[in-house]
């Protein structure tokens, strides 16, 4: 069997024995690393012949980076933690040049990330990997002590002038200027600006920044999964949670009760960005969640979301019908709000009277009536959905039923000449109807207003740039409800990791769903008040394609893994 060509290259460059390759691929596989990679790691090849053979291979200069300092000024344009993601070392500018040590030379990304930040023209040199890793923690340790200089010296001023910051006692009641002063610090307006730039550019859906009795860290939720990119000092808590608040335009004195509030921000190409921001007092602090709210993203084409073919067909039908209840049901983050507002963008032609109620309104969208649900003065879902009643509406968004209230209405609704839609939170297609039940919502109505339910989850997609082949065991087929004929001469692939995904081995996410049709025998089932599993036999026997079903498939096309499929779907 020939080697591969990266293979083939370092075994006749290093000289290689089998008994050297025999030790290099087990670790190869172990680590899924490439060859090159894991003769380094298995201590074949030693860091100096590591770099040498790709200076030779690449034609670039080799470097010792920690025989140099990295120069001024490139810190405040190339934040540290981007250096250290794409495992890069700046050791010499001259004029518009940026000289850079770098483990992984042929990681375009990552160097046209550095170039567009500075401005500067890249001259590329090979480091090694520990090389380039110690130098980024001398950094971390050099930056510690310097980069927050300015901070130190401005507690050492609010000191002198006897003001108050950090103290063990502040939630008893602050000096809130001190509080703004500190908000306002360099490097604390440095540091937020920082969080939420590197949130927008790698496409997070929300932002935790919380607050422990020794740590204080940042997590960002991407692709679905929370991943710490930063753990700021602790005693820039208060800081940067007042910095927050300011720019949420919320009141930076109260610590003792919750708030919500909105931050717009530009970004250098002119893309505007939203953030939903929602302050909870903990036992150590504040913690901050940030939302955001990308309009440019949310997908209004309901053949992009993932469905498949009949599903699709099915929930087309549904919602072209002039009256009816049309149900999105899953867990928080499960993407109902991007198939209900596809929906209403297909729905949404001049002749149409949309009213939605929603409770926040997320985006905003032209030719559509929203309102925001405002418990505080009244204002429920029950009580907007009467008032939509005497709009002359044609089409109703009810964000969620939670109540039978809520629920009795909207089924009204659907009775009486309207098409309503709606999220409920339940775990699948059929147990929705149950739950419909068991809010008190009589059966004949249940039956006879739900056109079609929609249950969803998103599932991670594989990184296209590092996703590789993999042999499934007929076994693990046969567990996850696949046979071998199913897979035969399909191309299946398990995710890996590289500087694209962030190592995570996932790029973006698709929907899987179900899609129950409420037939003639669905609404005998119902009145008859039959089970869940028995709805949900009658539903399969019917056609349904369940979300497991519709996991497995996109696993058959290579866009997800057999991990996803499981990790999301019973």
């Amino acid at each position: 069997m020939p080697h591969p060509p990266l293979m083939q290259h370092v075994v006749q460059w290093a000289g290689l024995t089998q008994s050297q390759i025999d030790t290099i691929e087990p670790v190869q596989r172990k680590k899924r690393l490439d060859f090159l990679h894991a003769a380094l790691e298995a201590g074949v090849l030693t860091p100096d012949r590591f770099v040498a053979f790709l200076a030779e291979r690449l034609g670039l200069p080799a470097v010792d980076p920690s025989r140099f300092k990295v120069p001024e000024g490139i810190l405040d344009q190339v934040p540290r933690t981007l250096l250290i993601k794409y495992q890069v070392v700046p050791f010499h500018s001259s004029g518009k040049k940026l000289f850079l040590a770098v483990a992984e030379p042929e990681d375009i990304l990552a160097l046209d990330d550095i170039r567009f930040m500075t401005g500067m023209d890249l001259v590329v040199h090979v480091a090694a990997p520990d090389a380039i890793k110690r130098c980024l923690d001398s950094l971390h340790e050099h930056e510690a002590g310097e980069d927050f200089e300015e901070l130190e010296e401005a507690l050492m001023d609010m000191e002198d002038e006897k003001v108050e910051f950090d103290s063990e006692d502040e939630d008893a009641g602050g000096d809130e200027v001190s509080t703004l002063e500190a908000a306002s610090l360099a490097p604390v307006v440095k540091m937020v600006n920082l969080i939420i730039m590197d949130s927008i550019r790698k496409k997070a859906s929300d932002i935790h920044i919380e607050p422990y009795e020794k740590n204080f860290r940042v997590r960002l939720r991407i692709d679905g999964m929370l991943q710490e990119v930063m753990r700021p000092p602790l005693r820039l808590k208060n800081a940067m949670i007042s910095r927050l608040k300011i720019m949420a335009h919320l009141n930076i004195a109260e610590r003792r009760l919750p708030q919500d509030g909105r931050i717009k921000v530009r970004t250098p190409g002119g893309k505007e960005v939203e953030f939903r921001v929602s302050i909870l007092p903990t036992l150590f602090g504040e913690k901050v969640v940030m939302r955001l709210l990308d309009k440019s993203s949310l997908k209004v084409d309901m053949t992009r979301l993932g469905f498949e073919e009949i599903s699709l067909q099915r929930i087309q039908a549904a919602i072209s019908k002039p009256y009816g209840m049309v149900l999105v049901t899953g867990p928080t983050g499960s993407g109902k709000t991007t198939t209900l507002y596809s929906a209403l963008m297909e729905l949404n032609k001049e002749g149409v009277n949309i009213s939605t109620v929603e409770d926040p309104v997320e985006f905003s969208l032209g030719g559509i009536n929203q309102v925001q649900v405002s418990e505080d003065i009244g204002l429920s879902f029950a009580a907007a959905l009467r008032s939509f009643l005497r709009q002359d509406p044609d089409i109703i968004l009810v964000g969620e039923v939670r109540d039978r209230e809520t629920a009795e209405i909207a089924v009204k609704a659907a009775l009486t000449g309207h098409l309503v839609l709606s999220t409920l939170h339940t775990n699948d297609a059929p147990s929705s109807l149950n739950r419909l039940l068991n809010m008190g919502v009589d059966g004949f109505l249940v039956a006879s207003s739900i056109n079609v339910i929609v249950a969803q989850r998103l599932i991670r997609k594989l990184c296209p740039f590092c996703k590789e082949h993999m042999d499934m065991n007929p076994q693990v087929l046969e567990s996850v409800g696949l046979t071998r004929a199913e897979v035969e001469g399909e191309e299946l692939f398990t995710a890996v990791g590289c500087s694209e995904c962030n190592q995570t081995g996932y790029k973006g996410r698709s929907g899987v769903y179900e899609v129950l049709n409420m037939t003639e025998a669905m609404q005998e089932m119902v009145l008859n008040d039959a089970s869940a599993n028995e709805i949900r036999d009658l539903a399969l026997k019917e056609g349904m394609v369940t979300m497991r079903r519709s996991a497995l498939t996109k696993f058959r096309q290579g866009l997800t893994s057999i991990e996803e499929v499981l990790r999301v779907t019973v």
